[in-house]
């Protein structure tokens, strides 16, 4: 029987010790708190996963479908209001990254393991494929080359193409030539991570909402982590230091807060800092097409990938609305709390258009003036800055920083959506008996 929903920490009056009522309410196997010196109640767990984003989802259903007591710890009110939410929706193939790297890796796992899924609990997706293309001779090298990447990948069917197939099958398109990828498509990411929490909650996993990690401490080798109610940092001004409500002293953490993950870690006293590698954040937009009543294409068009992404790529929603994007915009960090907190700039500038057409133009030639919108922004959690080399996922265990039970997973940008539930996996079979 599907368990209800976690009582927001805001409705409960006694502050200091809404986590332990929690658990206690839902029959989560702790050990018997005690009081630090300061008067902050603590409590031994088993598992905790911070961050509700779609990887932090999945792993709290992979360890909890182990056998783990796994609580699930999220600062906003709600699952997946940061970048799981905030993207395109794709399923990635797996070409673009370089072989034998945890993105390769994972993202072909990922994408197996979530078609799978998506098809066994009805989760609406469509392996519709993607075109990626050259428009230009000077393109054209770079493409055979990201062929040869997704063969060494182990990414089956693609298939190279001169510019006239490809307009064949998309009338509307115009290029050199196309790298044709069948089992490239699109998720509604909503639905699956609802999927998710259910299955999660459903097999023991405990959701604390409106719960925010501020830090930390090492204790005996083991990260005991500060808890503190959202709406106590609403109204923080950097004049005082962070205090927590709570302590709890887990024997396994999974640090899946995304955009916050790196910040976070910094706050983690005793982890060394030479292990947290530096963080960097680059804003994309999305305009979507108006003015139409027939989507003008039936794949995903991709161009080849730019400093920071891959490029203003044609995306398809299952409702069937067509979107552009995302850009690259390098944007500064925040201070911590804001980050804790998602306060991160999602608006949408309408005069980014201007910079849109051209590049869609390309590709797409016979876009109107004047037919798009504003969307929506995500940001990507990056580990290389501009003009820097692409980094790979960061799965951080014990072997790398020392500490006993502690996982921080950094970077995990696209293909993050698609290799959720191959890092989900992996994290199960790796650190499980921590």
């Amino acid at each position: 029987m599907l368990k209800s929903k976690i009582q927001s920490l805001e409705r409960i009056s006694s502050s200091s010790s809404v986590v332990f009522k929690i658990l206690k309410s839902r029959n989560i196997a702790t050990t018997t708190g005690s009081s630090s010196s300061n008067g902050v109640p603590k409590e031994k767990v088993d598992c905790v996963v911070i961050g509700a984003g779609v990887v932090g989802l999945a792993v709290a259903r992979e360890l909890t479908l182990k056998g783990r007591e796994v609580l699930v710890l999220e600062s906003a009110s709600t699952f997946g209001t940061g970048t799981s939410s905030r993207n395109s929706e794709v399923i990635h193939a797996g070409i673009y990254y370089p072989p034998n790297s945890l993105k390769a890796i994972l993202c072909v796992r990922g994408r197996e393991l979530l078609y799978k899924y998506c098809s066994e609990h009805n989760i609406p997706h469509n392996q519709i494929g993607k075109l990626i293309v050259a428009t230009g001779p000077s393109e054209i090298p770079k493409l055979h080359n990201l062929m040869n990447n997704g063969i060494k990948n182990g990414v089956g069917g693609l298939v190279m193409m001169e510019g006239s197939e490809a307009t064949r099958m998309e009338p509307e398109l115009r290029c050199l030539k196309a790298l044709l990828s069948p089992v490239s498509g699109i998720v509604d990411t909503h639905s699956l991570m609802l999927s998710l929490v259910g299955e999660a909650e459903n097999h023991g996993t405990t959701f604390s909402y409106n719960t925010t990690v501020i830090g930390g401490h090492i204790e005996e080798n083991r990260l005991s982590l500060h808890i503190s109610e959202t709406r106590h940092l609403e109204n923080w001004n950097g004049k005082f230091p962070l205090q927590p409500e709570m302590v709890l002293i887990p024997k396994l953490v999974v640090n899946s807060a995304g955009l916050s993950a790196p910040v976070l870690a910094k706050r983690f006293d005793g982890l060394r800092s030479a292990v947290i590698p530096p963080a960097y954040y680059a804003r994309g937009c999305y305009f979507t097409l108006s003015n139409t009543t027939i989507c003008p294409f039936k794949h995903l068009i991709y161009p080849l990938p730019e400093d920071g992404g891959i490029g203003v790529h044609v995306t398809l929603d299952l409702n069937g609305q067509v979107k552009f994007g995302p850009n690259v915009e390098w944007i500064d960090g925040i201070d911590d709390v804001s980050s804790f907190l998602n306060k991160f700039d999602y608006s949408v500038c309408t005069n980014r258009a201007k910079l849109f057409y051209p590049e869609i133009r390309k590709y797409y030639p016979n876009l109107k003036d004047g037919s798009l919108n504003p969307g929506y922004a995500g940001i990507r959690p990056k580990l290389s800055g501009p003009r820097q080399s692409p980094v790979d996922f960061v799965i951080q265990g014990e072997d790398i920083h020392g500490i006993t039970g502690l996982v921080n997973l950094f970077g995990i940008e696209s293909p993050g959506l698609t290799s959720s539930m191959g890092v989900a996996e992996h994290i199960a079979t790796r650190f499980f008996r921590c």
